[in-house]
């Protein structure tokens, strides 16, 4: 195990950001991953390793990997399978040094209708106005480079031509992408949140209230201007594992 603190902290990060998903259902049996660039490593991450739970996840139980997906240090394995859309959204969109994907319940489910994806109907929602894209046709499982690519070149879609923070996969789940685990990890906690809110309000049957296009993208542009938010939150959450779960950041 390295001694270098922003490794160390690194792994503590994502770690957190593994153990809270779990707590707040937002995972899906030992399936999908949160990768991480390495401080003075662009080209290598720390990504969950296959078979763990992420419930059960320590620092040291992250592996690293090349962006071919090749293990470079680590205990565990890697499902083959893991990598291939972590690495394509790394290596062609390098400000993404964090990507984690998940097929969590309620915005899977807004990939499943159609139209799919989010509705500017609620606050939660407007923090990730032009932020969204949509990758509609389903394609089975990203079992090859050509698939990881395919889904990469969709995060440069969107309503103003810059690259996606959030993707919506057809018939599948999201990706979120962001500079840093908290970031990311705050993102995908909301999206999450304004999804359910859009999902209840669908179920009674009545229209959505959608909001304007011009109170969208200005309380939008309000909410990024808040990026403390997303480090308090995860010191939070890094709190609430330190009195549920202690030992959870024990590099043993």
């Amino acid at each position: 195990m390295t001694t270098d603190p922003q490794e160390l902290k690194a792994r503590i990060d994502l770690t957190a950001a593994l153990r809270s998903a779990s707590r707040l259902g937002l995972g899906e049996g030992i399936c999908n991953h949160f990768s991480l660039a390495l401080p003075h490593q662009a080209q290598q991450f720390l990504i969950n390793p296959q078979g763990l739970h992420w419930s059960e996840i320590k620092p040291a139980d992250l592996v690293i990997v090349n962006e071919k997906g090749d293990k470079i240090a680590g205990r565990h394995e890697v499902e083959p399978t893991a990598f291939f859309i972590h690495s394509a959204i790394h290596r062609e969109h390098p400000q993404a040094r964090c990507v984690m994907h998940t097929h969590m319940p309620f915005a899977t489910a807004l990939t499943t209708i159609t139209p799919m994806g989010l509705a500017w109907c609620s606050q939660n929602a407007l923090k990730f106005y032009n932020r969204v894209a949509y990758d509609k046709h389903y394609n089975g499982l990203a079992l090859d480079e050509s698939e990881g690519s395919r889904l990469s070149q969709c995060m440069g879609k969107t309503d103003t031509q810059g690259l996606a923070d959030i993707l919506f996969l057809a018939n599948h789940g999201v990706i979120v992408v962001g500079a840093s685990v908290s970031a990311t990890f705050d993102d995908l906690y909301y999206l999450e949140r304004a999804c359910q809110l859009q999902v209840l309000a669908m179920s009674t049957g009545k229209a959505l209230n959608i909001i304007d296009d011009s109170i969208a993208l200005k309380t939008g542009l309000q909410m990024q201007e808040q990026s403390q938010q997303a480090q308090l939150h995860l010191e939070a959450l890094k709190r609430l594992l330190d009195r549920d779960e202690p030992g959870w950041s024990r590099f043993d």
